[in-house]
């Protein structure tokens, strides 16, 4: 009785699995015509029971889905996904490798799938949605480790910094660096060095004689701007100490990168670290010494340390090499105007003695005095900034209590006109 009751089991799985196989071809029909929407209705049904079925019956099924699922996601990274899970499922059951090549076909044209729908995502500045898909193309296959470090600059121009952070580490982890050969030759006849795609496809011009010199030259590792992005993450997080320590790795990796002592620069003066700050720009200055916006920090610094001489000095530094330098300009105007508000004090505490008729005016002179320093920097940032209402309002009120009637005239005109 019992081995009657097993056979008419096996003849049920016989006829489901006769079923299946009927179902997948009809859907492997609407596959080539294109017509994946149809595929997907036939093949989705069948899922819960495919796992009875035999296991080259199983290993089709989930082919021929991926293949549906990837052919009708476009852009949709849902579809992408459940391509890839296809995929996946259906290399765990290949244990002959029947469809083994056809398998890493598909996964192959899905990686290319989200490579372009990547470039969309770029172009629409869909960052979080690139990263995704990106994660995902490392995930197919572990050993293109780029598509990991892209997922992580994604997530970090998407502003998404848990998962940029994630993925960074897991690179780090890695001792990804992201180092590859490149191939080069001179063109006969010139001196022109052109770079080839591979190896193979640079030996072939040489073996036909159109190139000579054949050189083998490594890219930069991108490990420095691994502990860059990650410092600059931790820095926006508030996390001060973490980006301190990366920092220093980083600082090892690569000492002489400007735009890592700039990252630690920005980590000390988001920390109002401004000892340490001066200290690195100052580092910065001894690569740079012509870059006007260097001083320009290190009169901020200054200022912000309550270090007023040295930040005025630092302020001329920056208008010397750069003369249209308007915040310089309009900093230092404000410095020297910033002794303005303790002279007004004493003139309003003055009586009607004849000794603070006298003290009013020696005030008088003495401020007016601060508005003719102050004047010629504020002049040269109009000069640039031609629209600046605060320039125009800050130069009329001088104007007028210097008596310089026709300019201040002028910059009533000028501001009626941007004022509407």
């Amino acid at each position: 009785m019992k081995k009657q009751i097993l056979i008419v089991g096996l003849m049920m799985i016989s006829a489901i699995t006769f079923g299946q196989k009927k179902e997948i071809k009809s859907a492997l029909k609407f596959l080539k015509a294109n017509n994946f929407p149809e595929a997907i209705s036939i093949l989705t049904p069948l899922e819960g029971a495919i796992a009875t079925a035999d296991s080259s019956v199983e290993q089709q099924y989930y082919l021929v889905l991926g293949k549906s699922y990837l052919g009708d996601a476009g852009n949709d990274y849902e579809k992408m996904e459940k391509a890839g899970e296809a995929f996946d499922k259906a290399l765990a059951v290949d244990k002959k490798g029947k469809y083994k090549e056809d398998i890493e076909i598909g996964l192959n044209d899905l990686k290319n799938a989200l490579i372009e729908s990547v470039k969309l995502d770029q172009q629409s500045k869909k960052y979080i949605d690139g990263s995704k898909k990106l994660y995902k193309g490392y995930t197919l296959s572990k050993q293109d480790t780029i598509f990991l470090y892209y997922a992580a600059s994604f997530a970090t121009d998407g502003k998404d910094y848990d998962r940029a952070i994630d993925y960074y580490s897991e690179l780090l982890e890695l001792s990804y660096t992201g180092i590859q050969d490149e191939y080069y030759a001179i063109k006969k006849g010139t001196t022109e060095e052109v770079k080839f795609g591979s190896k193979k496809e640079r030996d072939l011009v040489i073996k036909s004689g159109d190139y000579v010199i054949p050189t083998e030259k490594k890219t930069k590792s991108k490990k420095p701007d691994i502990l860059k992005s990650l410092t600059f993450i931790y820095n926006i997080k508030g996390e001060t100490e973490k980006a301190k320590v990366l920092i220093k790795e980083a600082r090892k990796e690569n000492p002489d990168d400007i735009d890592l002592l700039n990252a630690e620069a920005n980590m000390y003066y988001k920390a109002n670290d401004m000892v340490n700050y001066k200290k690195v720009v100052n580092e910065m200055i001894s690569k740079d010494p012509k870059n006007p916006q260097l001083y320009y920090n290190l009169g901020v610094a200054s200022k912000k340390n309550g270090e007023v001489e040295e930040a005025s000095k630092y302020y001329d530094k920056a208008i010397e090499l750069k003369p249209d330098y308007v915040e310089a300009l309009i900093n230092r105007s404000q410095i020297i105007l910033a002794g303005e508000a303790a002279i007004i004090e004493e003139m309003n505490g003055l009586g009607t003695s004849n000794a603070d008729y006298k003290r009013y005016d020696e005030l008088k002179e003495v401020k007016n005095g601060l508005y003719n320093e102050a004047l010629p920097y504020l002049e040269k940032a109009l000069n640039v900034r031609k629209d600046d209402a605060d320039i125009i309002r800050t130069l009329k009120s001088m104007y007028d209590l210097l008596g310089m009637d026709d300019k201040a005239k002028e910059m009533r005109t000028r501001l009626s006109e941007i004022e509407g």
